[in-house]
């Protein structure tokens, strides 16, 4: 199962929110390349890259920095944060770029997320963003009437095949990832799930370890790892057994 470390961009220094709240951040670094750099050293196998500033504007707001980071690294990235056209997809996977995460657009512009597939089909990934079971947009400042199941299903149909799944009150919170939706949407799915939010402990990690055989493939850590709960080596030994 793949140990992910996250850098969250923000005015181009690499931070954490708190349930992605603004008002909430803390800076872990003005240098976002370097942490990119040091995950890589530290044998991560891929990096997840969001913009902060484009998720919460509709439009990416740090590709200088985006590109800077798929120039300096050889691990694959992944990228979300207010991609909502084609244009910007194709603009990203050209500067390198692995997979490109959809979030608000696929609620809001099912046809975008169709033409993605049929396109680039694995390098196109859904961020599904639940509170209290429904998807949350825009950044997380707003839901719909949407349950995280129902969008799961209709992305799917559209030619999605892997999605990546945050609990927003879990997220940045160091309380422990929502196991049972995450399993819950695995199975309904039948999606590949890279759960996101809340991992605070190698107990953590373990519960997630046994959601595998569901499609659970990976996990994306932030505040765990620069809060250093837990490093790097221990998650990736751990989750490597």
């Amino acid at each position: 199962m793949e140990v992910i470390p996250a850098i969250d961009l923000r005015d181009g220094r690499c931070v954490r929110l708190v349930q992605g709240e603004l008002g909430t951040e803390t800076i872990y670094s003005d240098e976002p390349v370097e942490m990119a750099k040091r995950w890589e050293e530290l044998g991560a196998p891929r990096l997840h890259v969001v913009d902060l500033d484009g998720a919460f504007t509709g439009a990416p707001r740090n590709l200088d920095i985006i590109m800077e980071v798929v120039n300096a690294i050889k691990i694959p990235i992944q990228v979300g944060g207010g991609i909502r056209s084609f244009e910007m997809v194709k603009k990203l996977l050209n500067i390198g770029v692995d997979r490109v995460i959809l979030g608000t657009a696929a609620i809001m512009s099912p046809e975008l997320v169709l033409q993605c597939c049929k396109e680039y089909g694995d390098h196109i990934v859904v961020g599904i963003d639940g509170r209290d079971g429904l998807v949350a947009i825009e950044g997380w400042e707003a839901t719909v009437e949407t349950k995280v199941e129902k969008l799961a299903e209709e992305i799917a149909r559209l030619g999605i095949k892997r999605v990546i799944f945050t609990d927003t009150r879990r997220d940045g919170t160091l309380r422990g990832p929502n196991i049972e939706a995450t399993k819950n949407l695995a199975i309904a799915s039948k999606l590949k799930i890279i759960a996101s939010g809340g991992v605070s402990s190698l107990d953590d990690l373990r519960a997630l370890k046994e959601l595998k055989p569901y499609g659970v493939e990976g996990v994306i850590m932030g505040k765990a790892l620069y809060s250093e709960a837990i490093t790097l080596k221990e998650a990736l030994a751990l989750m490597e057994d």
